[in-house]
């Protein structure tokens, strides 16, 4: 296989965008847009952790990018650029790269995105993927200002991914086949809410928000416990949907209903925040607490 820097030169130096110099630096140059603050999120993914060992490379370059997006989606942010770090074990060729970076170029061109640079590395262990992504905002909406009395929505619909995983690894065979393909789909490639996250904040409706990837139930903890309130909902599901998951007035009601329309964006009112433990109740289908062996996906 080529040298790191030939494969640089060869495969990603067309992805980045003037503020990677052409990726012939070591570092990038950013001027913020006037006016504006910057996001920063980061995700690695790991094979066999995040995305099944055996996936096709341009589906874990755009899964990655998605994973970051949904991020900045949820704080509101315009996608501006990212870095890319890649641990490549040896089994890596250079027909792989070459799809990976086919794979983030189908995605850049989706989401107005470029690359500002990153590293490469060789591991002996599984294959590690990380981006840093770059986004602006006029007010970033946190995940420590939800309202005691405020509703509680959340994007799309939630539990595909992880109907999605089990067909991945074989299960749920007697589905019809157009149910699986769109539940697989949607493990293997979310859809970040960017122009609804983006929509939302220069509304400045929501109080608070985070994008769903650990599980509803543990990413409205998060708000929660930021918030210092309690979420009371009645839904639960599983991670990797990467939806997003807010808090609003009712007053915004008709507002949230128009941002909804204008990007074409399906959401739901889902619970509402009230005064007590920081944490998350789930309720049953007749306002009963729901006892849950454990909140959603857990990171070691």
């Amino acid at each position: 296989m080529a040298s790191e820097f030939d494969l640089i030169a060869r495969y990603f130096a067309p992805l980045a965008g003037p503020e990677g110099l052409g990726l012939k630096d070591d570092a990038a140059l950013l001027s913020p847009p006037v006016g504006k603050s910057l996001v920063f999120t980061t995700d690695a993914n790991v094979a066999g952790v995040h995305f099944l060992a055996d996936e096709a490379p341009g589906v874990i370059a755009r899964r990655l990018l998605r994973t970051n997006l949904s991020d900045l989606a949820a704080k509101g942010a315009v996608p501006l650029g990212y870095l890319l770090t890649l641990a490549l074990p040896p089994n890596i060729d250079e027909v792989w790269i070459s799809t990976f970076a086919e794979g983030l170029a189908l995605d850049q061109a989706e989401y107005n995105i470029a690359l500002y640079g990153g590293d490469t590395v060789s591991t002996s262990g599984p294959l590690m993927a990380s981006i840093t992504a770059i986004g602006s905002v006029d007010k970033m909406i946190r995940r420590d200002g939800a309202h005691v009395g405020d509703d509680v929505y959340v994007t799309g619909t939630i539990g595909d991914a992880g109907l999605g995983l089990s067909i991945a690894q074989g299960g749920l065979p007697n589905l019809p086949a157009s149910q699986r393909g769109f539940l697989l789909e949607r493990f293997r490639l979310p859809s970040p809410r960017v122009a609804f996250g983006v929509a939302l904040a220069r509304a400045e409706v929501a109080t608070a928000a985070a994008d769903v990837s650990d599980g509803l139930i543990a990413d409205s903890a998060h708000i929660a416990k930021a918030s210092e309130v309690r979420i009371a909902i009645g839904l639960v599901a599983f991670g990797d949907d990467y939806e997003i998951v807010f808090s609003a007035p009712p007053s915004a009601q008709l507002a949230i209903a128009a941002i909804a329309a204008e990007t074409g964006t399906k959401v739901t009112l889902i619970g509402h925040v009230e005064a007590g433990a920081p944490g998350v109740q789930v309720l049953d289908a007749a306002g009963m607490p729901i006892d849950l062996p454990r909140e959603g996906y857990v990171h070691r």
